[in-house]
């Protein structure tokens, strides 16, 4: 069925850890001081008061945040700027996985 309101691709924290990372670009959007307390170590952080700035040359991106609210309107604003998005559902408190960082 058709929609306007078009939900965005997601997936798990489930499915992402079945993806080889560093195959993929991930977009961590938390703060710095969230992003230091613990990420996927493929990760790079782009808080989201910053992701309209983003310039990667990649098409597809996967992107990741605490629970998955912040993660959802950076893949609005990157799909905006032409970019395939993935949103990953649950953010950094359903992942685990392996984490870098932290104390």
């Amino acid at each position: 069925m058709f929609s306007l309101f078009k939900q965005g691709k997601s997936i798990s924290t489930k499915e992402l850890a079945q993806q080889n990372l560093n195959q993929l670009v991930l977009l961590d959007v938390r703060n710095p001081s969230e992003f230091k307390t613990g990420h996927i170590r493929q990760a790079k952080n782009v808080p989201l008061a910053n992701i309209s700035q983003y310039q990667g040359k990649e098409s597809e991106l996967y992107v990741i945040c605490q629970s998955g609210m912040r993660s959802k309107q950076a893949a609005k604003i990157l799909k905006k700027k032409g970019y395939d998005v993935i949103n990953i559902r649950g953010g950094m408190r359903q992942w685990s996985g392996r984490v870098v960082g932290g104390k």
